[in-house]
């Protein structure tokens, strides 16, 4: 079966929020110099202008998988691309550094939450042979949200707009969050979330115009599968039987950021500038960093229902170790910074053919049905905890000793390919329901 004009249509949709997740990620790196000049921000007011996104992202990631079972992900997502456009154009408009922090956590509370709703909508519609390619476009809209934001940050760059270049940078998200907003009133419901609330009838239909060739016995399997998981109303994810699936969410959460991957895309410019470049060579350089980003979540997209999850994890884990530690010889010695640009662009390319191409779907795979939003809830709330705290020690330690936090994720890097080897399965080829009976206990 090939995806059909209303699953497509569905699946871009939901992956749009991956997009504006992309953008608001690294469009800061272009905007942090004008800030730290306008309200005069030291290296620590600085870490905590970052930092209060992704504040926001833990929280909405944490409360978003109990909202989105309650109500269902479709609905919670139109709050969050409600979120977005409020964002923007707060920050474009904000009146003193308080009121943009207010906006930056408000817009955090979006991304967080459509992190964790956009790829377990996807997981939910798409079938098994096709999962890990369409739960994807949630990452390749990720990587062009961030390329977009590298090239926006330099064309306006080019504007020459002075005291406004800045706001304009930021406000220009709100393009993209309005057209998320008009499409999420054109797709249904999961028909998994619409069978745990005893829609059978919706989500029989919803089966059928996503193209599923059988969707009566498809119907039967997840009633089936809701049987036998012994799930009651508000089933809590925090249970022993859950423990496994709980692991490898936590872990793959942790390991996504412990490789360093945002704390190099909110502070690129900062990296480029101590090595010596210009501001407008680093934005350049940003832009070369962005469209590797996206060629290689390509390759990792063609290559996650062939290859295998756990394969390209340990492809990713080996190739980012190498690199970062090529980064940080760079920083202690003071010397071969024209290698800069190729550690990191190949650094780039390591992550996104495995962990980028990989966290969102493996996340929704592992939990069943019934606790999936939750589950996808712990192991993106993993994923932003430890984002937030690189985000407001790193402009720190990088002002001490530029090499000391790339040493560090070398390190983790190393960590995550033995866990990675030993403790993950691998889910490629399986239905949901049959990954349930193979990883939840008792």
């Amino acid at each position: 079966m090939r995806p059909n004009f209303y699953l497509v249509k569905a699946t871009v949709s939901g992956a749009l929020g991956g997009l504006l997740f992309g953008f608001d990620t690294a469009v800061i790196a272009g905007a942090i110099g004008a800030l730290t000049h306008l309200y005069h921000l030291t290296d620590r007011t600085q870490g905590f202008t970052v930092f209060i996104a992704v504040a926001g992202t833990v929280v909405g990631a944490m409360f978003a998988g109990s909202i989105g079972q309650w109500i269902g992900g479709r609905e919670t997502l139109r709050i969050t691309a409600i979120f977005y456009v409020i964002s923007a154009l707060g920050c474009a408009l904000a009146w003193n550094w308080p009121a943009l922090l207010a906006f930056r956590f408000l817009g955090g509370l979006g991304i967080g939450a459509s992190s964790v709703l956009g790829p377990v909508y996807i997981t939910e519609l798409a079938p098994a042979k096709w999962r890990g390619r369409m739960v994807g476009t949630f990452q390749i809209n990720v990587v062009i949200g961030i390329l977009l934001a590298y090239a926006s940050n330099f064309g306006i760059r080019l504007l020459h707009l002075g005291p406004l270049e800045w706001r304009v940078q930021l406000g220009v998200a709100a393009i993209p969050a309005l057209l998320f907003l008009v499409l999420l009133f054109g797709i249904p419901r999961s028909p998994r979330w619409s069978v745990s609330k005893d829609r059978i009838d919706e989500a029989k239909e919803v089966l059928r115009l996503m193209g599923d060739p059988n969707p009566e016995a498809e119907l039967a399997d997840i009633q089936q599968a809701l049987r036998e998981s012994h799930a009651v109303a508000n089933e809590p994810v925090f249970q022993a039987k859950y423990r496994f699936p709980l692991f490898l969410a936590i872990t793959i959460g942790a390991f996504n950021q412990l490789a360093g991957i945002n704390a190099i895309l909110y502070y690129l410019n900062n990296i480029f500038a101590a090595a010596g470049f210009s501001q407008m060579s680093g934005d350049v350089q940003a832009i070369a960093i962005g469209a590797t980003n996206l060629l290689f979540t390509l390759i990792g997209m063609a290559l996650i229902d062939r290859l295998g999850r756990k394969t390209l994890l340990l492809i990713g884990a080996a190739g980012t170790a190498i690199c970062l530690s090529g980064v940080a010889y760079v920083f202690f010695t003071q010397s071969h910074q024209a290698a800069l640009l190729w550690l990191l662009i190949a650094y780039i390319g390591f992550f996104a053919v495995s962990q980028g191409a990989v966290i969102w779907v493996y996340i929704g795979e592992v939990f069943p049905n019934v606790v999936r939003s939750k589950g996808q809830s712990v192991g993106n709330s993993s994923h932003w905890i430890m984002n937030a705290a690189i985000a407001l020690i790193f402009p720190i330690l990088a002002a001490k000793s530029g090499g000391a936090p790339f040493v560090f994720f070398a390190a983790m890097t190393v960590v995550q390919f033995v866990v990675v080897l030993f403790f993950y399965p691998e889910t490629k080829g399986q239905t949901l329901e049959a990954l349930q009976r193979r990883l939840v206990k008792g």
